[in-house]
């Protein structure tokens, strides 16, 4: 049986028509009504115009810590609005993240967020996936890299107090990986993602450690 492999979208960005876009709201994070048509699958004409709301928001990146030496890795813990009716907690456990400032490189946005939420120098990184965590309503792009890195023995409290940061630190061992995916502790897709990486290679090196 032979497997289509889709390496290219089947469309690209010209064919969507904009006709207008109308600001609702500016902050943090900005809201649009957006008034488009498109091209649709199998056909040479176009949807009928119709309406949408964007969330447009920076792009951002983020970054897995790990120590295969010391066979441990790095979460953060902090509370998070949009987990504000979360039935667990609003207090989520993440990977270290932030959005890119002007035109800063990604990668130079995770090596200043690991910084100042852990304490920890990056050096090399490797780039995993760049992908959009919700595009049915949000712009934002998401960088995700993980680096091996010296982790401290315990974690603490970290974060910007002027902007209203308050992070806690966590030191896991690989141990615990398998624990965490299968819990539903985990909430949300960086995370989720970066630890199946994670879990992956040190499969992987076990697998080649029996050869």
């Amino acid at each position: 049986m032979s497997m289509t492999i889709i390496e290219q979208a089947s469309y690209s960005h010209d064919d969507v028509e904009v006709e207008n876009r109308e600001s609702l709201y500016q902050g943090f994070t900005q809201l649009e009504k957006v008034t488009l048509k498109h091209r649709l699958f199998g056909q040479s004409h176009y949807t009928q115009p119709f309406q949408r709301e964007l969330i447009r928001r920076k792009q951002a990146a983020g970054v897995l810590l790990y120590n295969h030496t010391q066979q441990k890795f790095a979460l953060i813990e902090q509370f998070r609005v949009g987990a504000l009716d979360d039935t667990q907690s609003p207090w989520q456990l993440e990977i270290i993240a932030g959005v890119l400032d002007g035109d800063e490189p990604p990668e130079e946005c995770v090596r200043r967020e690991s910084v100042e939420e852990s304490g920890c120098q990056i050096d090399e990184l490797t780039h995993l996936f760049s992908f959009y965590p919700s595009a049915g309503a949000c712009s934002e792009l998401f960088h995700l890299y993980a680096a091996q890195t010296d982790l401290p023995e315990h974690g603490g409290i970290f974060g910007l107090p002027e902007e209203n940061e308050n992070i806690q630190l966590h030191i896991l061992d690989y141990s615990q990986i398998e624990m965490l995916l299968s819990s539903g502790r985990l909430r949300n897709a960086p995370v989720i993602m970066a630890l199946q990486w994670l879990w992956q290679q040190i499969q992987l090196s076990t697998d080649l450690r029996d050869i």
